[in-house]
């Protein structure tokens, strides 16, 4: 099939390499104009050498509006919640094409409830169904690739057909597929959302409980994760999560349960555990030095909102940067990606130093928070760390660390719940 592809998103990159690497000729339109800097997919390795290596191959073709060919058997729309009016320009600007209707016309975008029928009303010749994103950044392509089901928001018969012929490669067999009504499939997108939050609020909520009754939050967890009717999945306590689609969702599933007329403040009560838990390292640092940090130097492992990304919305790195630099604290951050949105964010200012080695950022501090867990942060050099911090203090946003191995080291070490 000729696929024409719409979106700067991670999802639209994955989707672009998989279906190219299956011999669809995949059409990317860049009509958006987006600096390189913003192209989420260019921040995940992994795809980016798929994407490579398929436009070299011939399979796709990047191109300009105009150059999209007229015979396009499928488009494919995959936008984040600040550009839905953009989207709306494409879509305006295809029906002034002359392309024989009706065409397959697939929205990924993250936009919320009625999304795909805003889209809809502007080409409602065509057959629109709904495909939700469910790649997890930092393993995109393996978490599409492997996922057991797909939701599909699907009311006509021949768009499952053509879904299912344009997807055959990826995903063989008919039960691998839900269908169900588009706004149906929205809604439950959110709350795919919803539950996982909830799940990672509530560890939160328990590891504040674990620690003031001196127990380790790590021992519950694990305890959980062993009953088959739980899991470990998003079970992980933290410094709180990011990510700017994820958050769109939580945001956009507890308004949408508000204007129902619902009483819940479950949701509520999550997103507010979540935007705490962002605060807890600086609290914990404010406690150990009894609220004197006024000239003192922190150093930060981890801006990204997770590992294996360079992307930092809604990431902790931002609470705990005002926080710190309100108490005249300088910081000093490695992150092994995500440093330039960092400086696009923060610009160069003297009282927060860009280190490109971790152990570079770590001399001098009187403290090192770790705030991602990329796999380079796990196994320290704690011999080179307490040479030459000025204050050996570990503070352990992820709990990756064993406390009482760091304690043996010569450290003092504060975790989530431990």
């Amino acid at each position: 099939m000729k696929i024409a592809v719409f979106g700067q998103t991670l999802y639209a990159g994955v989707l672009a390499s998989l279906l190219a690497e299956c011999g669809h000729q995949l059409y990317w339109c860049e009509l958006l104009n987006k600096p390189a800097s913003e192209q989420a997919y260019a921040q995940d390795e992994a795809v980016k050498q798929l994407l490579d290596k398929q436009h070299k191959n011939g399979f796709l073709k990047y191109c300009s509006f105009d150059d999209v060919p007229l015979d396009i058997d499928v488009y494919f729309f995959s936008f984040n919640p600040t550009e839905e009016a953009q989207g709306a320009e494409i879509l305006q600007a295809l029906r002034l094409r002359a392309i024989i209707h009706p065409k397959l016309m697939i929205n990924a975008s993250t936009l919320g409830l009625g999304g795909t029928e805003k889209f809809e009303k502007i080409l409602p010749e065509d057959e629109w169904l709904y495909l939700p994103d469910i790649i997890q950044e930092g393993n995109a392509l393996q978490s599409f690739a492997q996922a057991k089901q797909l939701i599909v928001g699907c009311a006509h018969q021949l768009g499952q057909i053509k879904l299912k012929e344009l997807l055959r490669p990826l995903f063989p067999r008919k039960q691998q597929y839900l269908f169900m009504p588009v706004l149906d499939a929205e809604f439950a997108k959110l709350s795919i959302s919803g539950m996982l939050a909830t799940r990672i609020s509530y560890i939160n909520d328990l590891a504040v409980v674990a620690e003031k009754l001196g127990i380790d939050i790590e021992h519950v967890r694990q305890g959980m994760a062993a009953d088959s009717r739980i899991g470990a999945a998003y079970l992980y306590p933290g410094a709180g999560f990011g990510g700017e689609n994820f958050s769109h969702d939580i945001l956009t599933l507890s308004s949408t349960v508000s204007d129902a007329g619902a009483k819940s403040q479950l949701l509520a009560q999550v997103w507010e555990i979540n935007e705490q838990q962002k605060e807890i390292l600086f609290r914990k640092l404010w406690n150990y030095y009894h609220g004197d940090l006024a000239g003192k130097t922190v150093a930060i492992w981890g801006a990204s909102f997770k590992e294996n990304t360079a992307r930092i919305q809604q990431s902790p790195i931002h609470p705990m940067l005002k926080a710190l630099w309100a108490q005249g604290v300088t910081v000093k951050l490695h992150d092994p990606q995500a440093l330039a949105e960092i400086e696009k964010a923060y610009g160069r200012r003297a009282d927060l130093m860009y280190c490109a080695d971790q152990y570079e950022a770590a001399k001098g501090a009187h403290a090192l928070c770790l705030l991602t867990a990329w796999k380079q942060y796990w196994s320290p050099d704690y011999s080179d760390l307490l040479k030459n911090m000025s204050h050996p203090l570990l503070l352990d946003g992820r709990n990756i660390y064993d406390p009482d191995y760091v304690k043996a080291q010569g450290f003092a070490y504060r975790g989530i719940g431990r």
